[in-house]
């Protein structure tokens, strides 16, 4: 007797384990996704509200279609706030995720982050960002699909930045920080100019490496002139 209440207790215990791992799975794949694009959504809703008041209050967008200009220095970056929504076309048209400032945890859950010792937006040097491969909404799921001349393009609600992959992506470890220097490491840049640096895990459901891609600012064009064309149908 004493046996088989063992033998019923252990598999009972089994079955309950089995359980938790198989709920902690469905929160890991699909609840923390849920999550992220509610949150991501909420981002983007926050800054079209921002920019919609900030142009009824200005009047007018403030975006220079030169790229040889040094359009006016945007106020710094509040952490772990949204300041720019970035669209992938490889990725699909309807892909547009928020950026915010800094890569901590909590911020990576909401959007993309940007690296705050990197670049700003459009300007000279090094904009990096950071996303998840997988997990809360695989911002960057499709990363390995970038190509060479493939656009991403990013707004700040008065200019649109259209930037262009130069080679596919590059792995690397994560302690290869020099990927997002203001002239990085590996890109084949040779001067200084303006450039994105994405990065995001590699493998798909690991942590032990990472996955770089490397842009240049090819266009950009303010807000009232309608969307750029790499973002046309």
């Amino acid at each position: 007797m004493t046996v088989r209440v063992i033998v019923r207790t252990f598999s009972e215990l089994c079955i309950t384990v089995g359980t938790l791992i198989v709920l902690f799975v469905a929160y890991v794949l699909f609840w923390t996704g849920v999550k992220a694009d509610r949150a991501m959504d909420d981002q983007i809703d926050r800054l079209h509200d921002r920019w919609s008041q900030g142009r009824i209050a200005t009047g007018a967008g403030s975006g220079s279609g030169a790229l040889d200009s040094s359009p006016p220095k945007p106020a710094p970056y509040e952490d772990g706030e949204p300041f720019a929504v970035m669209y992938v076309p490889r990725f699909g048209f309807t892909w547009n995720k928020p950026v915010l400032q800094g890569t901590a945890t909590d911020t990576l859950k909401k959007g993309l982050g940007h690296y705050a010792r990197t670049a700003q937006l459009g300007r000279k040097g090094n904009f990096a960002v950071a996303g998840h491969r997988r997990t809360y909404g695989d911002p960057f799921k499709d990363f390995p699909e970038l190509r060479r001349g493939d656009a991403v393009v990013l707004t700040d609600g008065t200019t649109w930045f259209t930037y262009r992959i130069d080679k596919k992506p590059y792995k690397t470890l994560p302690s290869d920080t020099g990927v997002v220097d203001p002239v990085p490491r590996g890109s084949g840049y040779r001067e200084p100019g303006r450039y994105l640096t994405l990065t995001t895990c590699e493998p798909e459901w690991g942590h032990s490496h990472r996955l770089i891609a490397w842009a240049h600012l090819d266009a950009t064009q303010p807000v009232e002139a309608g969307k750029p064309e790499a973002l046309r149908r």
